[in-house]
């Protein structure tokens, strides 16, 4: 794929992740806070998980954008983990549960309205982030994971992984709100 391509489309679907969450400033704290049993995640709980894993990847990906003296490539030509790790995270209908690592699971956490602007907080630095990795190669810089130093992926990858790890916890928000609806019915 052309990296000014992918990088376009990611750009495209982080602003419309910042409108569609912009949208939950305006739900009063009970319909954030609403949970199916006491094992689900509410909406504040979801978008908290993913501002975890925004704490690790945004300065990891800013650091390397940073010192990388790389230089962008035409095509970007994604790796077999990082393929697999991007579309294993791809919301689907019958959504695949995925065990939370630990210290990523904000379950009864105490949360309030704040993890809303964190997370478009960080949706605007990851607007930057992709900006700014067009001054280098895709291909060629390595992002560690949350899993382990030791496994890494390439820059067009993790923002695959990172964005579509998002798009999944949107999807589970949505059904959150849906569901709420049917119980108050």
């Amino acid at each position: 794929m052309q990296s000014e391509k992918l990088v376009q489309s990611l750009l495209e679907q982080t602003r419309e992740i910042i409108n569609q969450v912009e949208q939950l400033r305006s739900y009063d704290f009970q319909t954030l806070t609403w949970r199916e049993n006491e094992l689900s995640w509410n909406t504040l709980e979801c978008l908290a998980h993913l501002n975890l894993y925004g704490d690790f990847y945004l300065p990891e990906i800013e650091r390397t954008i940073k010192s990388s003296t790389t230089k962008p490539e035409l095509e970007f030509k994604s790796g077999f983990l990082g393929s697999y790790f991007a579309k294993s995270m791809l919301p689907k209908e019958k959504l695949n549960k995925m065990k939370t690592f630990k210290d990523k699971n904000p379950l009864n956490a105490s949360l309030d309205k704040s993890v809303i602007d964190t997370f478009i907080n960080q949706q605007i630095n990851l607007l930057e982030l992709l900006n700014r990795s067009r001054k280098v190669s895709l291909n060629k810089v390595k992002i560690p994971t949350s899993i382990s130093s030791l496994i890494t992926l390439k820059l067009g990858d993790t923002f695959q992984f990172f964005i579509n790890h998002i798009k999944r916890h949107l999807a589970q928000i949505e059904r959150i709100q849906t569901s709420m609806k049917k119980h108050s019915a």
